[in-house]
């Protein structure tokens, strides 16, 4: 069955997006049974994980991460977070991507069909706690993903930092250097731009904040997923969610569902534009 609120028609395909999971931490099996209902309902292509898979990076933390993301049975594309490198000197500096490539192989991980193509981004530096870097190489290395990409696949830069303010008060940086990050995967060729680090939903057309310049009329899409784990329950402004995107030929639809007692419930929908064209509008 389709989701609640609606679907485009005609869809070429959906993925599901989850940030931040934090195992090892407040950990509850109800959100994750759940889930796979969720999936049977949606019946995602690609599954997306941006970052903090575990909350410190511990073996015994991916273990558990990885289980959850493989039992899904889903295509999967993962990418560390801050939490996921050892928090321990001197494993932080010699070996901080060597539990999450134990599972993962690597932390560029690169996804393509005739409807998605997807360039994970590594944007953790084991000297910054917080904010994450983006270097001008791993740009490239996009653009050249989306080069070979098939004509009207939806391509997605995905990476841990956020690019976008959190709607409520949050300490945690974005990405350094944002606007600049921002421009260099507009000119890479990106649709959407995932991200995670602040367990919150924060989604925008980059239109909506940026001036418009000749020749950069095509729509960009930033979406920070709410966190999947709540490692800190008591905290406000950090809530417990999941997105969902809808592609079709000339609109993306986001959908925002957020963890109840009785399950995950669709608590927004956005629809944004692909392409040059603005969305069609119907009064009916």
């Amino acid at each position: 069955m389709p989701p609640a609120g609606g679907t485009l028609v005609p869809v070429l395909t959906r993925v599901l997006h989850i940030s931040d999971l934090h195992f090892g931490r407040n950990v509850k099996p109800q959100p994750i049974d759940a889930l796979a209902r969720l999936i049977e309902e949606v019946h995602p292509e690609l599954v997306i994980a941006s970052g903090d898979l575990t909350h410190r990076g511990l073996r015994s933390q991916h273990d558990r991460a990885a289980e959850f993301l493989l039992g899904l049975q889903l295509p999967l594309l993962a990418v560390p977070g801050n939490h996921d490198i050892p928090y321990s000197f001197p494993k932080r500096f010699t070996k901080p991507w060597a539990e999450f490539e134990r599972h993962w192989e690597t932390t560029q991980p690169v996804y393509s069909s005739e409807t998605v193509v997807a360039a994970g981004l590594n944007s953790v530096r084991p000297w910054r706690h917080q904010s994450g870097k983006v270097r001008p190489a791993q740009v490239v290395h996009a653009a050249k993903v989306f080069d070979e990409a098939p004509a009207g696949a939806l391509r997605i830069v995905v990476l841990h930092h956020h690019l976008l303010g959190a709607p409520w008060r949050s300490g945690k940086r974005p990405v350094a250097n944002r606007n600049r990050v921002l421009g260099s995967f507009v000119e890479a060729g990106a649709e959407l731009i995932l991200a995670g680090h602040i367990h919150q939903s924060t989604i925008a057309e980059r239109r909506e904040f940026e001036i418009s310049t000749p020749g950069g009329e095509r729509a960009v899409v930033a979406s920070i997923a709410p966190g999947f784990g709540q490692p800190r329950p008591d905290r406000r402004g950090e809530a417990r969610g999941l997105h969902v995107y809808e592609v079709a030929e000339a609109a993306l639809r986001i959908l925002t569902y957020i963890w109840r007692d009785d399950g995950w419930g669709l608590t927004a929908v956005r629809t944004f534009p692909r392409g040059r064209e603005a969305l069609a509008f119907n009064a009916s």
